[in-house]
């Protein structure tokens, strides 16, 4: 984002504006987080400002949104008003409108300005502005520095800054992935400065569970098929798997970790099948210099980040995972 952005953003905002704020279908903590906050500042300063969510979001990321703010998208008259209607728009933790889902049409056809901020490679050229780093750990790092760029980092509260907080935590694997840099630490020091909790923040997070969470994990475990050959670890979930553990959407967070967390394993992949779409979702995982976002979008038409990316199949899911193993022959070299 270049001076000049910021000095027209700056005018932008000069005076109350209707905003809507969105974010990627099946938002994570980085997604919800950086939506709340940006929410919340820009109703601190006079904006008339919602956060339109593309489906329903996991359980326990709720306790960000206390007063039912966020806007579940159904495309009723009310939604697609407050799109129409809008003078701004921001999208959040997404490089390509395909990712917001049923929303796509109705934001691409909007006449508000649109702002991107998001740390996602491969950014299509959308937007009025875009705010895109992808050395930034996360998109909630980057509100706080969009709020630092608007000069207003004493409007951030405690709200604001657990908020921002969650994003970064998450999106970080709690500080250990490799895009955490000084100035993340930094970040973090101010926002536990300007009040935030992180002991609340974690428990909130990680230990909130429902049993049947918990049981769907250690299924999920056993199910564990280790690719020696190409230091690989695969977990696969059919739709009667997570049927048996009344899966809720989130249940599943985190869960392709436990494969990458195997001595001598340095790619990991989960593959969750979802019948209600007809699709096969996937997470990559990866340590060191092996680029699940070039894996992902050479061999799945998928994308993300160096060490952390998705995809989606359209096939069933033995012919997906087939499909999988077949493209490792590709990288035995890389893996090893």
């Amino acid at each position: 984002m270049t001076q000049k952005d910021i000095t027209e953003i700056k005018e932008l905002l000069s005076e109350s504006k209707n905003i809507v704020i969105t974010h990627h279908k099946n938002a994570d903590g980085d997604a919800i987080g950086s939506s709340m906050a940006l929410n919340t500042y820009l109703n601190l300063c006079g904006h008339k400002s919602v956060v339109i969510s593309p489906n329903k979001f996991p359980d326990f990321l709720k306790w960000l949104d206390t007063k039912n703010e966020i806007i579940i998208f159904k495309n009723s008259t009310n939604e697609t008003n407050l799109i129409n209607n809008a003078d701004l728009i921001f999208t959040l933790d997404f490089n390509n409108l395909e990712r917001c889902g049923d929303m796509k049409d109705l934001v691409s056809n909007s006449k508000a300005k649109k702002i991107l901020i998001d740390h996602h490679e491969n950014p299509v050229k959308y937007a009025d502005y875009m705010y895109s780093d992808t050395k930034i750990s996360s998109t909630c790092e980057m509100i706080y520095h969009f709020i630092e760029k608007m000069g207003d980092n004493n409007k951030i509260n405690t709200s604001i800054a657990e908020a921002i907080y969650t994003g970064i935590m998450t999106d970080t694997g709690s500080f250990k992935f490799s895009s955490t840099s000084s100035t993340t630490h930094k970040v973090i020091s101010d926002l536990l400065d300007k009040g935030a909790n992180k002991t609340k923040i974690h428990n909130e997070i990680y230990d909130n569970n429902r049993i049947e969470k918990i049981k769907l994990l250690s299924f999920a475990l056993g199910k564990i098929e280790v690719i020696s050959e190409y230091s690989t670890a695969i977990i696969s979930l059919s739709q009667n798997d997570l049927n048996k553990f009344n899966f809720k959407k989130g249940d599943t967070e985190g869960i392709v970790n436990y494969g990458l967390s195997i001595e001598n394993i340095k790619f990991a992949a989960i593959f969750i099948e979802n019948k209600k779409e007809d699709i096969i979702k996937i997470s990559f995982r990866s340590k060191g210099n092996f680029d699940v976002n070039v894996f992902s979008r050479d061999n799945f038409n998928g994308g993300g980040h160096k060490n952390a990316s998705g995809a989606v199949s359209k096939v069933s899911m033995s012919s997906t995972i087939i499909n999988f193993k077949n493209a490792l022959k590709n990288y035995k070299t890389q893996l090893n």
